[in-house]
């Protein structure tokens, strides 16, 4: 019995690779800094696993920024308009844009990688579309562990994988006509592995966790046949992950593999249909065991139960035990968090991070192949005793809050009159112009803004002290608002961490790490909060400064929440309950905070749901269900204010086509969505359904470090107002603005506004 591991963390147990990755961005260390540095990281992760027993470590887990992205590059799969650059300058560029030396590239489309927050960089297809294999990366990562004494398990994203989670730049082109022309790169590159003397190709194909057409099933059978006869010693691992192989078991049971790996924390069931089947020959099964996605401890009672079934149709050899998917998606070490007083003692003893999940299947494997020793039996005692006490914690259950859920009515989600009377009443009282423009909410977060902020939190800075800091930047931004003359303001939230972990420390049934870092895309970092109980608001969150950001100005300031979906995708969440009891839990909080906004006087409200598309399940027969509750679920947030209070939402990086009724659903007055990177490609969703309600398009990307000018935003807004009434169209950024510069948002936001004036001048020449 081996164990595996599918992939590990890499920014680092403090966000090392973030940090030096920036400063590299900003010129203040050299390339062989950087590279002197995400050495150390890759060999201190490899160091964890050998040390813990693992057997199977991954190399090409690392990555700068993404690991499609890295796929892009080693299939040469690189846009034109990045051609002229090369090495780190064009592999960041493709990532972030470039505007520097007479190139002006923008960036390449982001959006979420399956179900989970992570983004990743989407590859771009045209006609004639041509791959050039550079194995480079993944031939010094094998060679490093090599140097280390570790042979090393290359990950790569599989070709159906890489060309379904692609996009066609043209006209007349299909993805997956391009096969023929990809398959031998990977040819090249499956020999270029094996001439380093690796025993295992770990292939990701997690799109096996969709629903695949006869089409795509027929092409996955004919690559994986190529592969088969490439002459080579490697032997092949198909992992698939985040669902079960559904109506896709048949075809991965037959693909000439030589292990196959199941994600069975998310689908246990799919371990009887493999042994049921019984045509898995002679393969391996990889069963994914310990979980990639949370951070609660195992449970070695279930774990061995179902190890023991597979033992009963295979043999000891035939079973390889590790984690459900990448480790990617937790944070590093339990550990750190020693003196951390914010997390409970009683809730740490539930939790596992990434290295405790190493121990955890390094402790599993001992359970099953040596039961009678000590050591080993006591930790699965204390494992046990573990759960059990979780399972009766006075901490986790609020009967309050859950008879207040099992209240709920259908008129407690639902608004008093429909949008169209609605949008009468918000004018009236809004006195908006056309085109009017805003921002998503968040404005630059200096390093004097979060070391003030950490001050505070260390007690070195008093209540007094910190508030008059905040209030100093509220006002500034509010007078910059007013002086580029945006229509609608926010008031900039410097009083917030993370658009999640904000609200979690207000609210009852969270817990909170210090070092619980984890990656959402290349280097933006967020520490998810921890839903381990019943989720209450004992008061108020945001009405003081949203309330005085109001005061100081005559125009409108929104009110800046998140909605209840993405506080739950974006937290650990407890796997005690169904998840749609939590987010109704979650829903009834901010509802209150929505009803203590409108009675401080904020007559715009706005609550960002951008994680709503990335919770619905990879199946399509499970959506109906998911969207129900979710959108509920914001209805409950939403909707117990007056008609003359406009309530927006915002989402972003989301194919919406999938989820378009339901977005209509929701109801908000007003939807901010991102579509810069797509040239405003997304609203196409929007056009064919026929939407209803108000909606801005971000016109510039805030991802992105370059400043788009007047003209660019004014030819997106062009575009929407082809598409759209003029009346129903506001101009603001695709995303908030926290991890931006003030020069460049100061630039941008100006071009911003000039855009929007030139629409206006354009309808009133032509009416």
């Amino acid at each position: 019995m081996k164990t595996i591991v599918l992939g590990y963390p890499r920014v680092g147990e403090k966000r090392e690779l973030k940090k030096a990755t920036e400063k590299y961005w900003k010129n203040d260390i050299s390339e062989d800094d950087l590279s002197t540095i995400t050495r150390q990281l890759r060999e201190k992760s490899w160091r964890t696993q050998q040390n813990q027993g693992i057997d199977l470590i991954s190399s090409n887990d690392f990555s700068l920024f993404d690991q499609v992205l890295d796929m892009c590059i080693t299939l040469g799969c690189i846009p034109e308009r990045f051609k002229n650059l090369g090495g780190l300058q064009q592999y960041f560029a493709m990532a972030r844009g470039h505007q520097a030396n007479g190139v002006d590239a923008t960036a390449m489309e982001m959006t979420k990688w399956f179900d989970t927050n992570y983004h990743f960089i989407v590859p771009e297809f045209i006609k004639n579309q041509v791959f050039i294999l550079n194995s480079e990366k993944i031939v010094n990562e094998i060679q490093e562990a090599s140097e280390l004494g570790i042979s090393s398990k290359p990950v790569i994203i599989g070709p159906i994988t890489f060309l379904l989670l692609g996009k066609e730049k043209e006209e007349g082109i299909n993805r997956l006509e391009l096969l023929d022309e990809v398959l031998p790169v990977y040819k090249q590159l499956i020999l270029e592995i094996d001439k380093h003397g690796v025993d295992y190709l770990q292939i990701d194909e997690p799109i096996l966790a969709t629903d695949l057409t006869k089409e795509e099933q027929l092409v996955f059978a004919r690559s994986y046949d190529y592969f088969s006869k490439i002459n080579v010693d490697l032997k092949f691992i198909l992992a698939n992950y985040f669902d079960c192989y559904g109506k896709n078991l048949e075809l991965a049971l037959k693909l000439p593999v030589h292990v196959l790996h199941i994600d069975v924390v998310r689908c246990s069931l799919q371990l009887n249909d493999i042994l049921d089947a019984n045509l898995l020959g002679d393969k391996i099964l990889s069963l994914g065991i310990v979980d990639g996605r949370n951070i609660w401890i195992n449970d070695f009672e279930k774990s061995l139960a179902l190890i023991e079934k597979a033992k009963s149709k295979l043999s000891i050899n035939q079973i390889w035990i590790g984690t459900s998917c990448s480790l990617l998606h937790v944070p590093y070490n339990l550990e750190l968090e020693e003196n951390n007083t914010q997390l409970n003692s009683e809730v740490k003893q539930w939790l596992a991070f990434a290295k405790q999940k190493l121990q955890e299947i390094s402790v599993l494997k001992q359970l099953v192949i040596n039961k009678k020793n000590d050591a080993v039996v006591s930790l699965f005692v204390k494992n046990k005793k573990a759960n059990e006490s979780r399972k009766v914690s006075a901490l986790i259950h609020n009967n309050i809050v859950k008879r207040r859920v099992d209240k709920l009515t259908l008129a407690d989600s639902e608004r008093v009159s429909q949008f169209s009377m609605r949008q009468v009443l918000q004018r009236k009282e809004l006195r908006l112009p056309l085109f009017p423009t805003t921002t998503i909410g968040s404005f630059p977060q200096t390093k004097e803004v979060r070391k003030t902020r950490a001050k505070f939190k260390k007690g070195e800075i008093s209540q007094e002290e910190y508030d008059a800091f905040i209030q100093k930047e509220t006002e500034e931004t509010i007078r910059f608002q007013e002086e580029v003359d945006l229509d609608v303001l926010v008031h900039g939230e410097f009083e917030r961490n993370d658009m999640v972990e904000y609200f979690g420390e207000q609210l009852e049934g969270f817990v909170f790490t210090k070092f619980g870092w984890v990656q959402s895309y290349g280097t933006r970092c967020v520490k998810p909060p921890i839903i381990f109980g019943d989720v209450s608001r004992p008061k108020p969150m945001t009405v003081k400064w949203s309330a005085y950001a109001q005061s100081i100005t005559k125009k409108h300031v929104k009110g800046m929440l998140t909605g209840p979906v993405t506080i739950l995708q974006w937290s650990f969440v407890r796997n005690d309950q169904a998840r749609s009891v939590t987010c109704n839990q979650i829903a009834l909080a901010i509802r209150d905070e929505v009803i203590d906004l409108e009675n401080a006087g904020v007559k715009i409200i706005q609550i960002d749901e951008p994680a709503l598309r990335e919770g619905l399940p990879l199946r399509k027969e499970d959506w109906e269900a998911y969207l129900h509750w979710a959108v509920n679920a914001f209805k409950i947030s939403a909707s117990a204010v007056k008609d003359e209070t406009q309530i927006h939402t915002h989402m972003c990086y989301a194919e919406f086509n999938d989820i378009i009724e339901s977005i209509a659903h929701m109801d908000a007055d007003v939807i901010t969505i991102e579509t810069s990177r797509s040239e405003m490609e997304l609203l196409k969703a929007f056009v064919d359904f026929k939407y209803p309600n108000e909606i801005g398009p971000g016109v510039y990307d805030i991802h992105s470090p370059r400043v788009p000018s007047q003209e660019e935003m004014e030819y997106l807004l062009d575009k929407a107002s082809s598409l759209f009434p003029d009346g129903n169209i506001w101009v603001n950024p695709d995303c908030g603005l926290k991890t931006r510069d003030w020069p460049e948002t100061k630039t941008a936001l100006k071009n911003l506004v000039q855009s929007a004036n030139r629409m206006r001048e354009k309808v009133s020449y032509v009416a």
